[in-house]
């Protein structure tokens, strides 16, 4: 089905549409035109197709092809055995060749007579099971060794047998679908497009932006979007009109694959970007977009939801298909859930990473897209709210880092008190970390703490941090409540960090 998006295209930029409000755009929804009745026999397709394409199904079969070649090669190495023997392996391979053709038939079932036979691996992986079957029945219930057979037709049974050793094509088949499984569960209910031939972990957010995981290569290429099938998709769907925007920091590829249209915005796994790397991305998606109404951008990280999300706000903000940073937020977790699987949500997850889509939107509008006024501070404390609980419930255990620009500018380790002083605040159930000689920052700043206390570790390999930017702090203090803390955010950390916890940063103006 295709979605209306209400705000238009990104098509209007520079004012190619006067208002963005009244374009409506169709977008790919990336699914096959089908509605299915309300039957009982869709009914059943609905409810084993989950069982029919997991992972452990898949798997399941690729052991019993290895275990039929191996039983295949036993039969034929035994040129003299029991007839019990003989029995228990011809019983066997029965078994395993009829769960074979029940395999098909239930993916012919489940995806489609004319969807599972448009593949010419699932034609020619089809005649292998039937084949096997058929010859394996001959071989078992015909009496091979009776003496009214001539040895010629022993013999030709037993060279057919050898001959289905084809069936080790079926790994390669089996391969195939178990790629797509783990590609699936991986990308978890990332909404997929998954027509004209493609399963990708790829979205349209827009008719112009496509949000998708790494394209990978290798091994990688086993449970991510493969890079080939990407560039495939790409060519097909938007020859010589698109550009790849690479925001791993941690890898990249060959850009030939995409025709040398890539871009890279080197930002760290559940980080966020620098303001200035945000301002040069919209410049050039801005100058990219203006130059052909047919030309789309596809923008990726690792997993392509949240480095991907915060900077496709970005663009929605910059071109005036959302006014409020929330709003973009809200409209792109919708677009990448697909919400039929799960209602998990798939959009930018960290509090940090919604922090700067914020910060953007703010120099967008305040500030006419550039860097706002640049604002030294120096750290002076740090008070935890509702700290019982949370480590010692004392602050003892904590060891605060402070990073700027990728360095590490100042590290205090309370329980030996080292440059800081922590003051628990029993009453107020609270703690505050006091820095000595505090770092003056300016710009982009993360905050880390660890804990000696076995405090459990979320993203970064620490129980929680933030960032922000010393331009956006007022007052010369800022608070991140619970729900503003990168990885305390998560409902399933709230047994530990109860609904009042927080941390206050109080600055000195230098």
């Amino acid at each position: 089905m295709s979605v209306h998006f209400q705000p238009g295209s990104d098509a209007g930029v520079n004012g190619n549409v006067a208002k963005m409000e009244d374009a409506k755009v169709e977008i790919d929804n990336g699914k096959e035109e089908s509605a299915l009745p309300d039957t009982l026999y869709h009914n059943i397709q609905r409810a084993i197709t989950p069982f029919v394409m997991s992972f452990g199904f898949r798997l399941f079969g690729v052991v019993l092809i290895i275990v039929d070649f191996v039983l295949v090669i036993v039969d034929f190495s035994l040129a003299s055995k029991s007839r019990e023997v003989a029995k228990a392996l011809e019983a066997v391979s029965l078994s395993i060749s009829f769960f074979f053709l029940a395999d098909v038939l239930l993916r012919v079932y489940v995806e489609g007579f004319k969807v599972y036979f448009r593949s010419k691996l699932n034609i020619v992986d089809a005649c292998v099971v039937v084949l096997t079957l058929v010859v394996t029945m001959v071989y078992t219930f015909s009496d091979l060794s009776g003496v009214s057979l001539i040895p010629r037709v022993v013999n030709f049974f037993r060279f057919l047998r050898i001959i289905i050793l084809v069936r080790v094509f079926r790994l390669a088949a089996q391969k195939k679908e178990l790629e797509k499984v783990t590609r699936r569960m991986i990308s978890e209910n990332k909404r997929r497009y998954q027509k004209d031939g493609f399963d990708l972990d790829l979205t349209y957010v827009t008719d112009r932006v496509i949000a998708m995981s790494f394209p990978s290569s290798g091994k990688q290429a086993f449970y991510r979007n493969p890079i080939k099938e990407v560039a495939r998709f790409l060519d097909t769907k938007h020859e010589g009109h698109y550009k790849v925007f690479n925001l791993c920091s941690e890898k990249g590829y060959d850009p030939q694959h995409f025709h040398y249209r890539v871009e890279r915005v080197f930002i760290d796994d559940h980080n966020v970007p620098a303001l200035e790397d945000m301002l040069k991305f919209t410049a050039s998606v801005r100058e990219w977009m203006s130059a052909d109404p047919q030309n789309v951008i596809a923008i990726h990280c690792k997993g392509g939801k949240g480095r991907t999300g915060t900077m496709v706000c970005t663009w929605l903000i910059d071109s005036d298909q959302f006014e409020s940073a929330q709003d973009s937020l809200e409209y792109f977790g919708e677009r990448r859930t697909d919400k039929t699987r799960s209602s998990k949500f798939q959009g930018v997850e960290t509090p940090s990473q919604s922090r700067y889509v914020g910060y953007y939107e703010v120099m967008k509008n305040k500030f006419n897209r550039q860097l706002p006024p640049p604002q030294s501070l120096r750290i002076k404390s740090l008070r935890i709210h509702s700290i019982a609980g949370v480590g010692r419930g004392d602050g003892s255990d904590l060891k605060v880092k402070i990073i700027v620009r990728g360095e590490l500018v100042f590290q205090c380790v309370c329980a030996q008190q080292e440059n800081c002083t922590v003051f628990p605040d029993a009453g107020s159930n609270a703690a505050v970390i006091s820095l000595q000689n505090g770092p003056v920052v300016e710009g982009d700043v993360k905050v880390m703490f660890e804990s000696s206390a076995g405090l459990p570790k979320g993203y970064e390999d620490v129980p929680f941090y933030f960032w922000f930017n010393t331009s956006f702090v007022e007052h010369n203090k800022l608070f991140f409540p619970r729900e503003e803390l990168d990885n305390p955010h998560k409902p399933k950390t709230w047994n530990l960090y109860k609904e009042d916890f927080g941390i206050t940063v109080y600055f000195l103006p230098v």
